[in-house]
């Protein structure tokens, strides 16, 4: 009998705030690619988000270029999944602003991450800072999303989205489809190089604590060589052991090898060797990804025609979504 059956569609969406880090790589990046043979996937850089934050206008650009042609440098196929640029489907927009009027202030002021960022930028809380959340659920609404991914600090916005999705759906028939959290292939956590009892972040004010995907890879060693460990020169799993725990689930992660057979390898071994075969391993994990986006950065040309194509293929989805939703409540229409 054939098979008939839809693909789930999962939408994943990053902000261009600079070059994701080892960490965003191993941690779900590096997953995607597999994602997108069992579901229908949307990919993009999350551009309008961006401008919460005061960005020079040639910097916003770079980076959106950088981390599109970074995410086509992971394999994910533009033609196959589709791959684009936020700001190039007004319909997000759109949306945003009819979400904004079925939300009401106090759950938007509720948000923690409005409170943190305003605190972190206080000479500028302004009202995208306050709105984002609702702009993000017009990002998953628009295309029937059945799944995100999403990391801690994005689970209160997710639920948000579910209650305006249940609020509209409650007002004018079953129309907005509720999204789940994605939970796929768990992929590594992975902590500051530096500082091992917290996350590798590259907004970290120590530049060895994190590892950038296209960073040169003569650099990539020197970090890893000078990650932080501790004085019992073992390499075996353990809580009391951070520093060695965090390079384990590096190397486990870019080798596939588990944590036994990584306490087996480097037996009687010390930590210069251990942190000398983690670096080879990130090394040659990043290098097609960093042959291909310094390939693809060349070809302008190429990138404009992916995110043109990205573009289409979005906005024919988002555009039909919003036209219903305008309809639904009472926007007149010819």
């Amino acid at each position: 009998m054939e098979n008939n059956e839809q693909k789930k569609v999962v939408l994943s969406l990053i902000q261009p705030t600079g070059t994701p880090t080892l960490g965003n790589y191993l941690g779900a990046f590096k997953n995607w690619k597999s994602m997108a043979q069992e579901y229908d996937c949307l990919f993009g850089a999350a551009d309008l988000h961006s401008i919460t934050v005061r960005t020079a206008p040639a910097d916003l650009r770079k980076r959106t270029i950088d981390l599109f042609a970074i995410l086509l440098a992971m394999g994910l196929d533009p033609e196959k999944n589709i791959i684009f640029c936020q700001s190039h489907v007004s319909a997000h927009a759109q949306l945003g602003w009819i979400l904004d009027c079925y939300t009401q202030f106090g759950e938007a002021s509720r948000m923690t991450q409005f409170k943190d960022k305003s605190a972190k930028h206080a000479d500028n809380v302004n009202l995208g800072l306050f709105t984002y959340p609702t702009l993000m659920a017009a990002d998953i609404l628009l295309y029937n999303a059945d799944y995100v991914p999403i990391g801690a600090d994005q689970k209160q916005h997710l639920e948000l989205t579910r209650d305006i999705a249940n609020r509209f759906n409650g007002l004018y028939g079953d129309f907005f489809k509720v999204p789940e959290p994605f939970i796929g292939k768990a992929g590594a956590r992975v902590m500051s190089l530096q500082e091992p009892e917290k996350k590798m972040s590259k907004s970290d004010t120590n530049q060895k604590s994190f590892i950038l995907v296209t960073e040169d890879p003569n650099v990539i060693v020197k970090k890893i060589k000078s990650a932080v460990t501790d004085s019992e020169a073992a390499v075996y799993y353990s809580e009391n052991k951070p520093g060695v725990s965090n390079l384990m689930d590096i190397y486990s992660a870019c080798t596939g090898k588990s944590y036994e057979a990584i306490t087996d390898e480097f037996a009687g071994k010390g930590y210069g060797d251990f942190k000398a075969a983690v670096a080879e391993a990130v090394v040659e994990e990043l290098r097609p990804l960093q042959e291909e986006y310094h390939r693809l950065v060349k070809d302008k040309a190429y990138l404009e025609e992916c995110a043109k194509l990205g573009a289409e293929k979005a906005s024919r989805i988002a555009d039909r979504t919003v036209r219903k939703c305008m309809k639904k409540v009472g926007f007149w229409q010819y």
